[in-house]
């Protein structure tokens, strides 16, 4: 029974595949999402697309933006916006440090993947730095350099 609850614990629901591409990731952060029931049950089925969503400080608050969530079929009342700006849950010390970070060294904050922990939905949020056409192609060089070596052990 106890192992049953560990792999339960982080169930991947989408990753932004395209952040890792078009930014170095600096850091990385957890963060909560205030959700609707309907947007939980849409996440539950798999239904939600990170690909131009970025995370936003707004008044001391961080917001999701650009997210999409699918609509939930079985939802009352026509269910939630599927792209509306959804609140980020953090501690106020670490939005801080997170707003002057982006502030002070022009970084963007990108959501990297979306899963469930423990029953809830979380974010893992990374703090960024755009990538140039060149930086990209030279990433992908090194990578299947990396590939090479690794079939040649």
């Amino acid at each position: 029974m106890a192992g049953s609850v560990g792999a339960e614990r982080t169930k991947p629901i989408a990753s932004n595949r395209r952040a890792r591409r078009n930014y170095t990731i600096v850091d990385t952060f957890e963060s909560g999402i205030a959700l609707l029931g309907s947007e939980v049950k849409s996440m539950r089925e798999g239904r939600i697309d990170l690909k131009d969503s970025y995370a936003d400080v707004r008044l001391g608050e961080l917001w999701l933006v650009g997210a999409y969530i699918a609509p939930y079929e079985f939802a009352r009342e026509g269910g939630h916006d599927p792209e509306r700006d959804r609140k980020l849950l953090m501690h106020r010390r670490e939005i801080d440090r997170i707003a002057g970070q982006v502030a002070e060294k022009g970084l963007t904050l990108v959501p990297l993947q979306v899963y469930f922990k423990k029953g809830k939905v979380k974010v893992e949020l990374g703090l960024a730095k755009g990538r140039t056409t060149v930086d990209k192609r030279q990433a992908l060089r090194d990578k299947d350099h990396e590939k090479e070596m690794r079939r040649h052990r």
